[in-house]
């Protein structure tokens, strides 16, 4: 792993090129994602140099409820099951992730504990920005930093505002 931060979870996933070579191909990755889509094309450069690309298989766990979260994840393709364990700890899938969306936002935000289990549903390829790494952005590239930051927040904020109307819809559903 390229990242000086150690992760068991990013070692069971295959690392698909590096360097120079692999820069355009990752660029090209990263310009799809719903979250860099329109940014402009020195800004996915920049990020490009701290983030790295993997492939992984059906059914590897990307990360689980309740440990350290220190990456996102940004689906370029394939779909990944977003599971919560219930009171009697079996897990509901609560979301599946496709082509171009993001998972695991907050934990290089709040640095809280992962509120879901992320596990590979058909194989995908990924690409990932550690934690360590978007503390390299605010400090070496801070424009780019707010830039991701804002969209974070905004991304954030949308789902709220899904989860506040599917809890609307429940709640009535129990009412009546």
């Amino acid at each position: 792993m390229t990242s000086p931060q150690k992760n068991d979870m990013l070692d069971s996933l295959k690392l698909i090129g590096t360097g120079k070579a692999f820069q355009d191909e990752l660029c090209s990755m990263i310009a799809t994602t719903q979250m860099f889509r329109d940014f402009e094309w020195h800004d996915i450069e920049a990020l490009s140099g701290y983030m790295q690309a993997y492939e992984a298989s059906d059914g590897t766990t990307l990360f689980r409820e309740g440990e350290k979260g220190t990456y996102v994840c940004l689906i370029i393709k394939g779909k990944v099951d977003v599971y919560k364990e219930d009171h009697h700890d079996r897990k509901k899938i609560v979301a599946t992730i496709g082509s171009g969306k993001t998972l695991g936002e907050m934990a290089i935000i709040d640095g809280e504990p992962r509120s879901a289990t992320a596990i590979v549903a058909e194989p995908t390829t990924l690409t990932i920005l550690t934690e360590t790494n978007f503390l390299r952005i605010i400090s070496e590239k801070p424009a780019l930093a707010t830039k991701i930051l804002l969209k974070i927040a905004r991304l954030l904020s949308q789902r709220l505002r899904q989860t506040s109307g599917i809890l609307v819809d429940y709640l009535e559903s129990k009412a009546d």
